[in-house]
């Protein structure tokens, strides 16, 4: 075996003390809490006082129990029917809009893209928090003046009632998000090589055609990666409903599992529960974001076989 000369071994340092504050960073924010909310999740406290009431409590362990019982709450299972419908709907959604935005301010003028490109990003750089309150007028009967124009144009309209309010949050995270995604777009879109649009050209391809078969193509691993983030963040949605939830009667504690794994902890007071409904939520981020990873590295490859 060939023994590192004296300039490799150290570079190999060198590389080692870059990567180091990385990994220790990495290890502290990302990897240490996963591992205490997995061993929180595998705990139960014990109250061996008379009927449970006053006395010391202890912490034993309780395997995987509290899975079970966050698997057997309809609520929590309900708030994952309630987010796959969520993101079923507004992340397509989102993502053409943002796809839209991208391909029009790279065709537009240079004059006004930097002015648009800018105002469509705006709405990302309000806190989740303050633009569910800012929609949140916009939803309040008799302060909304969009309820008032709906009215006055003899259709009632409520935003926060149960079937509407979802799609509410769904208007405030696409409102949010949209501008982030097409920014990633657009990025995306200047790396094209300007001679492959002149290619197309001299081939005869219109607008329309060099999108389809130009454009489009080349923006796929940008596509999937605004996907899998927005599948993420659809799991995770809390900020909006929490906010929301003091102005309309039809999202409870357990509106989705983010918010019901919150309430667990922080007004049940089941640390142990939530910790099992936050690595159970973990989970099936992974699962979803992998399996749609899976699906769409797929496709080229069956392309390739059925040649």
């Amino acid at each position: 075996m060939k023994r590192p000369t004296r300039t490799e071994a150290r570079n190999a340092r060198a590389a080692l003390g870059f990567l180091l504050p990385f990994l220790a960073v990495f290890l502290l924010c990302f990897i240490a809490p996963i591992c205490y909310a997995i061993y929180q999740s595998l705990l139960k406290v014990e109250r061996p006082a008379p009927l449970g009431i006053g006395g010391p409590t202890n912490e034993v362990w309780a395997g995987l129990s509290n899975y079970g019982h966050a698997l057997e709450d309809e609520r929590f299972i309900n708030g994952f029917g309630r987010v796959l419908l969520f993101g079923i709907v507004q992340v397509p959604v989102m993502l053409v809009f943002a796809t839209a935005l991208a391909l029009l301010l790279d065709a537009a003028s240079a004059r006004w893209v930097g002015f648009f490109r800018t105002a469509f990003f705006l709405p990302y750089g309000i806190p989740g928090v303050i633009a569910s309150i800012l929609w949140g007028f916009l939803y309040v009967p008799g302060i909304s003046p969009l309820v008032e124009i709906a009215d006055s144009a003899g259709w009632q309209v409520d935003f926060l009632g149960r079937d509407a309010v979802l799609w509410s949050i769904a208007n405030i995270v696409t409102w949010q998000f949209t501008g982030y995604n097409m920014l990633v777009l657009i990025a995306q879109l200047k790396a094209i090589p300007g001679d492959l649009y002149e290619a197309a050209r001299i081939d005869g391809a219109n607008a329309w055609q060099i999108v389809r078969h130009v454009k489009l193509p080349l923006i796929k691993p940008a596509l999937v990666l605004t996907t899998v983030f927005s599948i993420i963040g659809t799991l995770q949605l809390f900020a909006e409903p929490m906010v929301l939830r003091p102005l309309s009667t039809s999202i409870d504690s357990g509106y989705t599992p983010n918010l019901h794994a919150y309430n667990e902890a922080f007004t049940s007071n089941n640390q142990h529960i939530a910790a099992a409904e936050a690595v159970l939520l973990a989970l099936v981020a992974c699962v979803l974001s992998f399996g749609f990873l899976k699906l769409v590295g797929r496709g080229p490859r069956d392309g390739r076989d059925g040649k």
